[in-house]
């Protein structure tokens, strides 16, 4: 991870100083850090491992199966989110803005394909990462269930860091990374095959985008306003329902969902 770092370095630093913090900074930085990391990946692979396809043990699968869990995730993370503000919204926690959606439907069809790309980017990126690399590094040292466990404790860490003062502030969304990252290292164990013996990536990344766009659809394009019938830490604090008792319920449903799946599979093959 330091050689990443360097080597990222001289592409990053020049761009933000010259460029400031823009999204088309933003998107190009984290471009060229992912094609080095794959690249290193690969170099990794081949010096130490001396495994050539370490992609692929990683779960990036380039086969009808692998895209097809990719849709089912995807549908499977929109889905649940949409549910979980629709039930709040049935109880008068939330409010649908009608008009915002329509609105944003009809005039800026753009801003709905730009939160696509985003969320397939940002589930990419970090499903290659944590439920592929540092998956794959910890399953070489420890038990599966270990692993599983530390892979989302590393994950919720990492995601929130953040000034102590905030740490408090939204203390709720911690579990709620962790239930995040249980859910989709199961969902990731549920789809083993003889190349992938830890299962593909195409159902976490789309999980994992689905969730994102649905949010971003939600709350950047304020589609949804809290009442205050109840307080924030039920909703989400920040709108983030991660961050909410309701989320709580949710994530942990799925991610008992998914831990069953891929017990049923497993003891299968």
């Amino acid at each position: 991870m330091i050689s990443l770092l360097v080597l990222w370095s001289p592409i990053a630093i020049p761009l933000y100083t010259l460029a400031g913090e823009h999204n088309w900074v933003n998107i190009v930085t984290l471009i060229a850090l992912y094609t080095e990391f794959i690249i290193l990946v690969r170099y990794w692979g081949k010096q130490i491992y001396h495994q050539p396809q370490l992609l692929q043990q990683y779960g990036l699968e380039w086969s009808q199966r692998n895209v097809r869990e990719l849709f089912q995730g995807m549908g499977l993370g929109v889905c649940s989110l949409f549910v979980l503000f629709g039930i709040q919204a049935s109880f008068g926690w939330l409010v649908w803005n009608t008009t915002q959606i329509i609105q944003s439907v009809q005039t800026t069809p753009q801003f709905i394909l730009e939160g696509l790309a985003i969320a397939l980017g940002i589930g990419f990126a970090e499903e290659l990462l944590f439920r592929g690399w540092l998956l794959d590094e910890l399953r070489r040292d420890y038990s599966l269930p270990k692993t599983v466990w530390l892979s989302s404790l590393i994950f919720a860490i990492l995601h929130f860091i953040k000034p102590l003062e905030e740490v408090y502030r939204t203390i709720l969304q911690f579990p709620g990374l962790v239930l995040l990252g249980l859910a989709l290292a199961w969902g990731k164990l549920s789809t083993p095959s003889s190349n992938t013996p830890n299962g593909r990536l195409g159902l976490p990344i789309g999980f994992h985008g689905g969730l994102v766009w649905a949010y971003y659809l939600i709350n950047v394009g304020q589609w949804m306003t809290v009442s205050g019938q109840v307080p924030q830490w039920v909703t989400g604090i920040d709108n983030n329902p991660l961050a909410g008792i309701m989320g709580l319920l949710f994530l942990t449903a799925i991610a008992l969902g998914m831990r069953q799946r891929a017990t049923v599979v497993r003891q299968s093959t």
